[in-house]
């Protein structure tokens, strides 16, 4: 009896212990920190609580089945290796949101790579790049590895640049870069593509799903500054000649009734004037602010843009995409009688649609700028310094308004009698198709 007394305690102490190691935080890998201290949210912050939103018990995150929200890092994250476990109910729904903003749905405004029990009836009839692990909406994930309800998975998020890698309980579902995204409707659905950083999150939707071990590995930045393109980017200025360029002749409706050697001409002239006022110094392309726009020699048509600019005080410029204008460039501080001025960004010459953009997010005069934008058909999503500022809207055409946009032209640095420094151009063809989740 004294033998299977003690025999008894010594099982349960074991499985008291076994308790206790399933519920403290693993020791985190060299290179990674901790972002949960698996006492309190301390770091994080509740965006858009659902119900009873989280709660921290027995070293993990909790969302209940009354509660959710999306919880936020309080720090962005650029580019990382994110590991954590995770343990579903039966059809629990929620999310992982990566380089997202605090407001909006994270889904677009961001990226969110799912977290759902895929073996629940309920999601039987769901479109691939809705199951687990998937880049929502986007990128499907490959089905098989999620163990069932009840169990602790264990899962990497890697996003580098372009590339977001996921892999689940050591199995890789999805390695995707995102510039092969050409579907219309992901592109223009999904801005927060376009992101380079933001918080790391979970997104309830009112059901059970525990979380632990959470930990990271911040990697360093993908983008360069010093005119040599990122991945998928080709270069427009070299840092150091106007290779790719030309000078601006007239508009395209009076350049289409020219005939070959008027135009010739005319090119020659402009591309004189071109050189007399556009220079490379330094590795920026500089205008002296005398001269006509400067026009690419190749015609684009969906695109993805990269441009860092500068201006003086009072500056006025622009980007002309596919030869019209224009994506707006000017000093904000120069107050201006004109409700659209807004900030830097905008459709200024859009009458139909929205022209001003939606946030102001121009630095200080005489600080460098940075757009990032997208153009497919008629519509241009932008980012400026890192925020969004221009939503899938349409750009109409300048130079006849009856017609829709041309489908392939000119990408055009426009100016307005203002010194303009401009560097890291780069672009992106891109060959989009319809279609989509």
């Amino acid at each position: 009896m004294k033998n299977k007394f003690l025999l008894s305690l010594g099982l349960a102490a074991l499985a008291s212990l076994t308790s206790v190691q399933a519920q403290s935080p693993a020791k985190v890998e060299p290179g990674f920190k901790p972002l949960f201290d698996g006492k309190s949210l301390a770091g994080w912050k509740l965006m858009h609580k659902t119900g009873t939103g989280y709660e921290v018990r027995d070293g993990m995150i909790i969302c209940p089945k009354d509660g959710g929200g999306n919880l936020f890092t309080e720090k962005e994250y650029e580019n990382f290796i994110y590991r954590f476990e995770f343990k579903l109910s039966e059809g629990a729904n929620n999310g992982i949101g990566i380089r997202a903003p605090l407001e909006g749905d994270a889904a677009y405004a961001g990226m969110e790579v799912q977290v759902l029990d895929d073996a629940s009836p309920q999601y039987a009839g769901l479109q691939p790049g809705q199951y687990h692990g998937s880049i929502y909406g986007v990128v499907p994930a490959i089905r098989g590895a999620l163990k069932k309800a009840g169990e602790w998975n264990s899962q990497e998020i890697v996003a580098d640049g372009r590339n977001v890698k996921v892999t689940l309980n050591g199995k890789v579902i999805v390695n995707a870069n995102l510039n092969d995204v050409t579907d219309l409707a992901a592109l223009r659905t999904h801005p927060g593509l376009l992101r380079e950083k933001g918080h790391i999150g979970f997104l309830g939707h009112n059901a059970y799903v525990e979380f632990r071990n959470l930990r990271i590995n911040e990697l360093a930045p993908t983008f360069t500054k010093d005119n040599t393109p990122p991945p998928g980017f080709k270069a427009m200025f070299n840092g150091k000649d106007l290779s790719g360029w030309k000078g601006l002749v007239d508009d395209p409706i009076k350049r289409s009734k020219m005939t070959a050697e008027v135009l010739r001409v005319a090119q020659a002239k402009a591309d004189q004037r071109m050189k007399d006022h556009w220079n490379p110094v330094d590795g920026v392309l500089v205008f002296d602010g005398k001269g006509d726009n400067l026009c690419s020699s190749v015609d684009y048509a969906d695109f993805e843009m990269y441009v860092d600019w500068k201006i003086t005080d009072k500056g006025d410029s622009g980007i002309y995409l596919r030869g019209s204008p224009q994506v707006q460039i000017w000093d904000m501080t120069d107050a201006r009688p004109n409700p659209k001025a807004l900030g830097s960004g905008g459709l200024y010459n859009n009458q139909k649609n929205p022209s001003g953009p939606i946030a102001n997010a121009d630095n200080a005069v005489g600080q460098w700028n940075t757009f990032r934008i997208l153009m497919t058909g008629d519509k241009v999503t932008i980012y400026l310094n890192g925020q969004l500022v221009v939503n899938n809207t349409t750009l109409e055409n300048y130079w006849d308004r009856n017609i829709p946009m041309y489908s392939k032209g000119a990408i055009e640095l426009q100016n307005h009698g203002n010194t303009l420094w401009f560097k890291n151009v780069y672009v992106r063809e891109i060959a989009t198709k319809t279609g989509g989740q």
